[in-house]
């Protein structure tokens, strides 16, 4: 028996070990890749630059973090109430033999590939983005609203988790005090799992921020900073996606660069996942 247990230490371990080597082998390659390139760019033009025009060596980012950025932001906008309000529902209002339906609905919707929902943008939002909004269809609200889907299983699986781990007795005493059972979720249920709530959708902006395939389909691919939600942007996934191809020298360590800030946005992310989870500990 000890020496099972021995063994099964020994393949945790390494498998731990594995996860921490990938980890500081990517960061190898991308920052002693991507460093010179900041530097031979300027990190300022590399970070602030308005252009990207690779044939005239301008590669400024900038338009590319905005458009990250609006694009992630309106996927929070649109995806976060409804992933919420799902989850609550899902928790505590609905029957057994729903839950049974919506249940595995929501986690089918976690495995679909994302060229799958860049598919349908291109074929569905797309269109309808056009005929009710205008413009072309392939704009930032286009991509906020598939990418908004897109976090929902995240958001609401992690969620409901969150309101199924609060303790019962909180619900009841809520009740014994003459609240109704809307109140008592959302007053006493809801708030004691808030940490959990916060995690799920800061998991969900760490996959909004990181797609590439399908917003590369309903984007629009412009590296430009829109002056309106129906303009098309490029994000700085699509950019590396897009040019990493036929890209050399100069060009592509800047690509390679444009990964490096892509990283840090992540590891940001992240880092703020690690506090809230502290702050629930506290």
């Amino acid at each position: 028996m000890k020496i099972k247990e021995r063994l099964f230490e020994i393949i945790f371990l390494l498998a731990a070990g594995f996860s921490i080597l990938a980890v500081l082998l990517i960061c190898m390659f991308l920052f002693a890749n991507g460093i010179p390139a900041m530097h031979k760019i300027g990190l300022t033009d590399f970070l602030f630059g308005l252009k990207w025009k690779p044939g005239s060596e301008l590669y400024g980012i900038f338009p590319m973090i905005v458009g990250s950025l609006y694009v992630t932001a309106g996927a929070i906008i649109l995806g976060v109430p409804v992933g919420l309000m799902t989850a609550v529902f899902l928790s505590r209002f609905c029957p057994e033999w729903l839950h049974k339906i919506i249940k595995p609905a929501v986690d089918l919707l976690a495995g679909i590939p994302s060229v799958v929902y860049g598919f349908f943008g291109l074929m569905v939002i797309v269109p309808f983005v056009r005929n009710v909004f205008g413009g072309n269809g392939s704009s930032i609200l286009t991509a906020s609203i598939l990418l908004g889907m897109m976090i929902l299983p995240t958001i609401i699986s992690v969620s409901e988790t969150s309101l199924n781990a609060v303790p019962q007795n909180y619900y009841e005493g809520s009740r014994a005090l003459g609240a109704t059972h809307e109140r008592s979720v959302f007053m006493t249920v809801l708030p004691a799992a808030k940490s959990g709530i916060i995690a799920g959708i800061i998991l969900g902006i760490g996959r909004a921020i990181g797609e590439t395939m399908a917003v590369i389909m309903v984007a629009g691919n412009q590296a430009r900073i829109p002056d309106s939600i129906l303009k098309g942007v490029r994000t700085l996934t699509a950019n590396i996606v897009i040019e990493m191809g036929y890209a050399t020298d100069l060009h592509r360590e800047a690509l390679i660069a444009t990964g490096v800030v892509l990283f840090v946005f992540i590891l940001l992310i992240n880092l703020s996942f690690n506090l809230v989870k502290k702050g629930s500990r506290k």
